[in-house]
């Protein structure tokens, strides 16, 4: 039998607000994480997943007034794809606010945020008092998981404790990450002249490089 200390919604918070690392649902898999604006609980997060620093982590917010704690303003396009998908899972790529941990954005001065779908991951960002960050819980290189149950001992000997709420992450494919591109030369993710939006898929997911084409966007 796993051996971790079970949360409720109110502890969970406390301990991400004292910079401790808990396990909680999202609306794909089982994540670990922190409240992304504590460094030392960032370097925490890297450490228990066994995870590269160069790989930024993912970040949650609760509601779009958490955004300025770790990313600058959104360009246009950027704003129109989180009008279209959020909550939702699409990660996007957007310059880190000052002061954001380097460790967060994995020396890219960037970080990839998304307003999740899932209530329980919502409500603890909105009680924590700011975004999280939402990696896979998970040892880097081992399976992702939709079950308490399942999640690896090796990690939960690391974190404070499981908020374990449904619904239960339903699995499936991970959230997709883009990256807006300027079009040539306006300021981050303007669209020059009225062109068509281009964006990257950096990493391919639950939103299709199909739906992103039909909500008028060119991909790079």
């Amino acid at each position: 039998m796993l051996d971790y200390q079970m949360l409720n919604m109110d502890d969970a918070a406390a301990l991400l607000r004292a910079g401790r690392v808990v396990v909680f649902p999202t609306e794909t898999f089982f994540g670990v994480g922190c409240l992304a604006i504590h460094a030392g609980a960032v370097d925490e997060v890297y450490r228990v997943k066994r995870r590269a620093h160069r790989l930024a982590l993912p970040i949650l917010v609760g509601h779009v007034d958490q955004l300025p704690q770790v990313a600058a303003p959104m360009g246009p396009v950027a704003e129109d794809l989180a009008r279209r998908f959020w909550p939702g899972p699409l990660s996007i790529l957007l310059p880190a606010a000052p002061g954001v941990p380097v460790p967060l954005t994995g020396g890219t001065g960037r970080v990839a945020v998304r307003l999740t779908p899932h209530p329980v991951a919502r409500e603890l960002c909105l009680r924590a008092g700011g975004p999280l960050v939402a990696s896979s819980a998970n040892i880097s290189g081992r399976p992702a998981v939709t079950r308490a149950v399942d999640l690896d001992a090796e990690l939960l000997a690391e974190v404070a404790g499981v908020l374990d709420l449904p619904p239960a992450p339903p699995g499936g494919l991970p959230s997709t990450l883009v990256e807006v591109l300027d079009g040539g030369g306006g300021g981050a993710g303007n669209v020059v002249g009225g062109g068509v939006p281009r964006l990257r898929v950096l990493r391919a997911g639950a939103v299709s490089a199909q739906v992103l084409c039909d909500a008028g966007y060119a991909l790079a």
